[in-house]
């Protein structure tokens, strides 16, 4: 907190004053980026496309979130929570707002009936666990540009496992 108060020009009873305390602060960014992502995910998911078009613009903004400011998005999913126990569930809760604008878009893109919602949830939740556990994978190595992780993240969203070869999908293990 001293250090965020010397960075702003303020004093600390300031920055405690505004954020109440560590917690609130780290809350507030929390607050403030997932507003950010969701936003920009929503943005993508509202344009007029085909279901893989609309899928990787999607995963780009998710993946162009996190590589614009790697540093935020490590420490709001991976150190936060640590530090302050009470933001314990913030990557449940990105996830589940994630996952609830997502099945919206499952349900309306496919003419499912309400009690498919479940089933657009399930879909919905694989998805964003997909794409935030290679989004962590990616920022750690870098082992591919992020178009090239959008077009394979896109593949198997859409696709699902296929023989890349034949382009035909196998219905039995090994067949």
């Amino acid at each position: 907190m001293a250090a965020i108060a010397a960075e702003a020009g303020i004093s600390k009873p300031v920055v405690y004053r505004h954020f109440g305390d560590k917690g609130g602060l780290y809350r507030a960014l929390a607050d403030r980026h997932i507003a950010d992502l969701m936003d920009r995910l929503g943005a993508a998911l509202r344009q007029p496309a085909d279901r893989v078009e609309r899928t990787r613009l999607v995963v780009d903004a998710y993946l162009a979130a996190i590589e614009e400011e790697p540093q935020i998005y490590r420490f709001l999913l991976h150190r936060a929570p640590i530090e302050e126990p009470t933001l314990s569930g913030l990557v449940a809760e990105l996830t589940r707002r994630v996952a609830e604008a997502l099945s919206a878009g499952i349900l309306t893109e496919l003419a499912l009936p309400e009690s498919s919602r479940p089933t657009a949830l399930a879909w919905a939740y694989g998805m964003v666990g997909a794409v935030q556990a290679a989004g962590d994978w990616w920022l750690q190595n870098h082992e591919v540009p992020r178009s090239r992780l959008v077009t394979d993240l896109c593949e198997l969203l859409t696709r699902g496992w296929v023989d890349t070869i034949g382009g035909e999908r196998s219905e039995t293990p090994g067949s």
